[in-house]
């Protein structure tokens, strides 16, 4: 099911050790966006630093949704733009002394400019730091506030669902009243092409035995274009399609599985019609199937 929702948590330093003036400033965001999908498809666009915690982002999110494409996305930037970490004495010491031993071995490595030493405290400022406190909780509150999103697009959605099924019953009804007289209908021209027939070969009456014949053929073809079966069952996959979505809850794939069923009431309708009539009802039937099929597939 369609939905979007973010969450964000400001960030203070990762230690006493490590101070950092733009540190503070920084926030940790967490988006996440869910589009249709008969299956659960998670993908993660992490930093480097979060790649650890991808395992339990995904417990979490796989123990509250069931289908959907998902994009987790999780953001570390600076709420100050201008902001610019100001590293301490103890670590320029370290980088010193590291710059000062890879210079033993490498004695022509370029040296650390002040840009290296700025990204170096950033990165310093975000190693080492339990990221699973920030991380999990904001997870928490974002797919809470998905789960609500997708609440209310389901609301919508139910809405909208349950408009077609009054279309289809309607369309039912319609197709009801017409198959006893399409049965009567085919059956005399049936006796009629019959009687012709036998015209042909200039017989003066049809024997009993003959007409007998004829009346079990006509019966028989009769039977074949019936489509009160078809019109029952789809009514009754109606009454269930519209008490699960009444009830809620993970009901897409049972959905799945009923909307195959209107569609193959609805093709056989549609072969075994004998009159224009129910087959414009036919085809109309399955453009409302069709669209149902597309709006269950938005469905958990």
């Amino acid at each position: 099911m369609t939905g979007y929702a973010s969450a964000q948590q400001g960030l203070g330093s990762a230690s006493s050790e490590v101070e950092s003036r733009g540190a503070a400033a920084s926030h940790l965001g967490l988006e996440i966006r869910s589009v249709n999908s008969r299956f659960l498809d998670l993908s993660f666009r992490l930093p480097e630093e979060l790649r650890p915690t991808e395992p339990m982002l995904r417990e979490i999110i796989m123990k509250h949704i069931k289908r959907g494409k998902i994009e987790v996305r999780v953001l570390i930037e600076s709420g100050t733009p201008n902001a610019v970490p100001e590293p301490n004495t103890r670590l320029l010491q370290r980088l010193g002394t590291v710059q000062d031993n890879v210079k033993a071995w490498l004695p022509d490595a370029r040296p650390l400019s002040v840009a290296d030493v700025i990204r170096l405290c950033a990165n310093e400022n975000l190693s080492g730091r339990d990221w699973r406190q920030d991380v999990l909780p904001l997870a928490e509150q974002t797919v809470q506030a998905l789960l609500v999103a997708r609440e209310r697009e389901g609301a919508r959605l139910a809405h909208v669902m349950l408009g077609q099924i009054s279309q289809l019953r309607a369309l039912a009804g319609q197709a009801r009243p017409l198959v006893p007289q399409l049965v009567a209908q085919q059956r005399q021209r049936f006796m009629d092409r019959w009687k012709e027939a036998m015209a042909l070969t200039e017989a003066s009456s049809l024997p009993e035995m003959v007409q007998d014949r004829a009346l079990a053929e006509a019966t028989a073809f009769a039977i074949r274009i019936d489509v009160a079966e078809e019109i029952t069952r789809l009514n009754s996959h109606l009454e269930e399609i519209e008490r699960l979505i009444k009830r809620g809850g993970e009901i897409g794939k049972r959905l799945d599985f009923l909307i195959q069923e209107l569609h193959r009431e609805a093709n056989t309708m549609g072969s075994k019609s004998a009159a224009l009539e129910l087959t414009h009802i036919s085809v109309d039937m399955k453009v409302l199937i069709e669209q149902l099929r597309e709006q269950v597939q938005n469905l958990e």
